[in-house]
């Protein structure tokens, strides 16, 4: 039986709609507006009252119209050709869009159903399998993309037949499966999955075993993010938050990115369709859009469709990672998801937190940072997720309740200051404030001391050590003044702002120095701190000063050149004629 009900109450996009039957929380409905259906989700359930947020406007919209019920929650489709898309928080194509804005009432299909795709058999009649099994493959790309027995399915089936190697739509049967109960049911090459229900199909999670390298210094040697790990960027308008994930987007080591612009302004939303299908994959020499897929909603969309970007987001990275694939989530900014949260729990008039949040914001966040994570698959192959959300903290405050509570969740921490902006010293990453958890690891810790040498991470902690006593000294030397303190508090100045200039800053936009790789972070690591390990005897500050901006200088002029090039080994000895000076 379907339930049915009426509208009865109107708040923006929460309306209440009085049923005549069953009815449960992210349930899904129609309201019949003059013949145009709006597709809405239940998020609260009263005796006979249910409260549900619209992802349309609901201009005109009044009391008595019509509401049918789906009996089932908002899904996305999932199959091939879901990269190199643009999509809505609902999953709506925007490519096949016929106008500037969608519609209120038309729902795109996110999925080309008239091309074909070359299909290769894996498994065979007889073989025993479950949910998540890969039955074959198809090329996405380059990329090899499973099709999989669908998640929804529970127990065992045997394998009664596959279609052979050739062209298919999605929509063609490239297998059919026999229930325990002797039940045969088709397979085609999509599925639906529920984006609030987090994708199983897999044998366990454990915890990380290695960094996912991005190429830029400040994360993978001061605070390295784990391949399947968390992390978040908070900082204020302007500090280069949305440069740093482009960069990481471009040069992280993953073989799938989303993009989850989860109602940001339009001009950035417009800056990541213009820019994106224009970037240059530097691990593969092709169009990184051919690897990308982008889930977009504005800040003019409605509220609930910046809580459905993020986790429609979420579930097509899990639908990866069933694959084997190693997936990268980038949602930008989940302040305003938690804004929409807001808006949603103050309508409903439910007891308020911190600044008017839900109570339960710290659950929510902390729910969804778990669905990311390294997995092994019943074939034992293994497959990740890692996440990485901005914050957008109002005025730069860190001490917000979005900031903490993503803190709660997230294991990596790369805090955004407004001075190191100002002062345009990029990515403006605090390394004093920021943090990895994954350091703590033994996993991380033995990768590191394979892949880079051993005593990594002591000599990562010992950088930092000298940078934080850098900041000391200086706040020493601005209150007693140059000529009040010693002269060991200018040496130990100016050898963190070494390895702030000359290590931590880098050029997003320079082609050798946005993407440096792990042996020459390594390199560059080494020498800088063999040279904060020696003595110098400066007569003056004045003499301390000009010594190290001549080294910073070269050492800059080093990042912009090839490793191991001409000017890379010339910039080196001319490094070792300042250092034999030993600041004379």
């Amino acid at each position: 039986m379907i339930t049915t009900g009426k509208v009865t109450g109107i708040v923006s996009n929460l309306v209440t709609v009085e049923v005549n039957g069953p009815v449960a929380e992210n349930e899904l409905c129609y309201i019949d507006l003059k013949g145009t259906k709006l597709l809405a989700e239940v998020i609260k359930v009263n005796g006979n009252k249910a409260s549900v947020q619209v992802f349309e406007s609901t201009r005109s919209l009044r009391g008595g119209d019509s509401v049918e019920f789906l009996g089932k929650m908002l899904e996305v489709t999932l199959g091939p050709g879901l990269l190199s898309s643009v999509y809505d928080g609902l999953q709506n194509n925007l490519a096949t869009m016929t106008d500037v804005f969608l519609k209120r009432g038309e729902y795109t299909d996110p999925l080309d159903h008239t091309k074909k795709w070359e299909f290769t058999p894996e498994a065979s009649a007889g073989d025993k399998v479950v949910a998540a099994d890969w039955l074959g493959e198809v090329k996405e790309g380059w990329l090899p993309h499973k099709i999989m027995v669908p998640f929804s399915f529970e127990g065992e089936y045997t394998v009664k037949s596959v279609a052979k190697a050739g062209s298919y739509t999605i929509d063609d049967t490239i297998a059919v499966l026999e229930s325990a109960d002797g039940r045969e049911i088709k397979v085609t090459m999509t599925q639906k999955w529920p984006v609030k229900v987090a994708v199983k199909g897999y044998r366990e999670k454990p915890r990380p075993q290695k960094i996912m390298e991005t190429g830029v210094r400040v994360i993978d040697t001061f605070n390295p993010i784990a391949e399947g790990g968390t992390g978040f960027i908070p900082g204020p308008f302007g500090c280069g938050k949305t440069v740093l994930q482009h960069a990481i987007a471009k040069q992280g080591e993953a073989d799938v990115i989303v993009m989850a612009a989860c109602g940001e302004r339009a001009n950035e939303v417009v800056e990541i369709f213009s820019e994106f299908p224009e970037l240059i994959d530097p691990h593969t020499g092709r169009h990184l859009m051919e690897r990308t897929t982008i889930i977009c909603n504005t800040s003019n969309m409605p509220v609930a469709a910046r809580e459905a970007s993020v986790y429609t987001a979420m579930t097509i990275c899990e639908y990866y990672r069933a694959m084997g694939l190693r997936c990268l989530l980038l949602a930008d900014s989940t302040s305003r998801w938690a804004q929409a949260l807001r808006e949603m729990s103050n309508r409903m008039e439910e007891l308020p937190g911190a600044d008017a949040f839900p109570v339960d914001l710290s659950a929510i966040i902390s729910n969804f940072y778990a669905r990311a994570g390294m997995v092994v698959l019943n074939n034992g192959k293994t497959g990740a997720v890692t996440f990485i959300g901005t914050v957008s903290p109002a005025g730069g405050n860190l001490k917000e309740p979005v900031t903490e509570s993503t803190k709660k969740a997230a294991r990596c921490f790369y805090a955004l200051e407004q001075n190191r902006a100002d002062q345009k010293r990029y990515p403006a990453v605090n390394p004093i404030d920021s943090y990895s958890k994954y350091l703590e690891y033994p996993e991380i810790q033995a990768f590191l001391d394979e892949k880079i040498e051993r005593g990594w991470v002591e000599k990562v902690n010992k950088a930092k050590f000298i940078v934080r006593k850098g900041k000391e000294m200086n706040d020493q030397i601005n209150i007693l003044g140059d000529d009040g303190v010693p002269m060991s508090y200018h040496e130990a100045f100016w050898k963190s702002e070494l390895v702030d200039f000359a290590f931590l800053q880098q050029d997003a936009f320079d082609t050798i120095d946005a993407l440096c790789p792990l042996e020459r972070q390594k390199y560059m690591l080494n020498l800088i701190m063999d040279i904060c390990d020696r003595n110098f005897e400066f007569e003056d500050f004045g003499k301390c000063r000009e010594y190290f901006k001549q080294m910073i200088n070269v050492m800059r002029q080093m990042n912009y050149s090839e490793y191991n090039s001409k000017n890379f080994k010339e910039y080196n000895n001319q490094l070792s004629k300042l250092l034999e000076s030993n600041g004379n």
